[in-house]
């Protein structure tokens, strides 16, 4: 069981963690329609894509240390800045994130490190909090349908609304077992301290019926689902968020003791989810889903469909 321990600890490639920004190249094509956070392996080779929608209110900036962990497990992170301020509608963050689906195809290879050849045949999307809410609903088809093939789904501590009857558009949700056909594996991971308030003034960040309990139980097999007992919504984000939103991630949701033990798990069961269902190396999974002790926070639930 100690192998397993490896995809919780920084892997061995090194990598590069660049930004790309709007519009910064000659031929207006050639450019994101939104700012782009990307972290790469340096190594000479063939990696997957994993496209990461950030948070409510939150900048793609905040999951560079998230984004760090995985590259150097061997994945492309590309995490654009959907928005700044938004209403309650997300059909506008789906069709971006669409959009940069379609950009990558044709352009994602020109901005890596030399020798660094992105795989879109295994690409995948996750999303944390109202990004989840989003991978999910692009990888459904709502509002519009990806331009490419979506081979795996990841929702961190994903959010459909602010409570049941009360869902932002298009809602996600049908409260239904398994009604979410989506015909690909899917990890969910949730927070155990994301549905408590952390005072009078905010409501939970992850509202029981519109997290992660109910987007598991609305999965189809294949679909693996772990809950980190002691941590809160934000605490897999950077160890230090600067900023006005920044400062917020530390008071408007209920927080663990720190946030590196909820990032490294984070980090490490998205590589071994990734593995298993895009590289066909389930072994590491297994272990974990067999023994959760491996992990760095206490695990409350390991459920998985197959």
């Amino acid at each position: 069981m100690a192998t397993a321990k490896y995809v919780f600890e920084i892997g061995s490639k090194s990598v590069k963690t660049f930004t790309v920004q709007a519009n910064a190249c000659k031929k207006a094509e050639n450019s994101p329609m939104k700012p782009l956070l990307i972290a790469s392996p340096m190594e000479e080779g063939d990696y997957p894509v994993v496209v990461f929608l950030h948070g409510y209110l939150l900048y793609n900036s905040f999951y560079s240390q998230l984004f760090n962990h995985v590259a150097s497990h061997g994945f492309i992170l590309i995490g654009p800045q959907l928005y700044v301020v938004s209403g309650a509608d997300t059909t506008e963050e789906i069709k971006s994130a669409a959009s940069l689906l379609d950009w990558l195809t044709h352009n994602l290879a020109s901005t890596l490190p030399p020798q660094v050849r992105p795989d879109l045949t295994k690409l995948s999307i996750a999303g944390h909090s109202r990004g989840g809410k989003v991978a999910f609903a692009l990888a459904l088809g709502k509002v519009v349908s990806s331009p490419i093939k979506i081979s795996a789904l990841i929702g961190i501590d994903p959010v459909d609304g602010m409570d049941m009857g009360n869902q932002t558009p298009p809602p996600i949700l049908t409260y239904n077992p398994n009604s979410l056909k989506l015909d690909l594996p899917v990890l969910v991971v949730g927070s155990g301290l994301g549905e408590l308030k952390r005072n009078a003034l905010f409501p939970p960040a992850a509202p029981k019926g519109v997290s992660h309990e109910q987007f598991f139980t609305e999965c189809c097999a294949p679909a693996c689902y772990f809950v980190a007992k002691d941590y809160g919504h934000v605490d897999m984000l950077d160890d230090e968020t600067k900023g006005f939103r920044g400062n917020l991630t530390y008071c408007i949701a209920k927080n663990g003791k720190e946030r590196k033990p909820m990032r490294l798990f984070v980090g490490g069961i998205m590589v071994a989810f990734l593995k298993a269902y895009l590289e066909q190396e389930k072994g590491t999974l297994m272990a974990i889903k067999d023994n959760p002790g491996v992990a760095p926070v206490e695990v409350s639930t390991c459920s998985f469909l197959q």
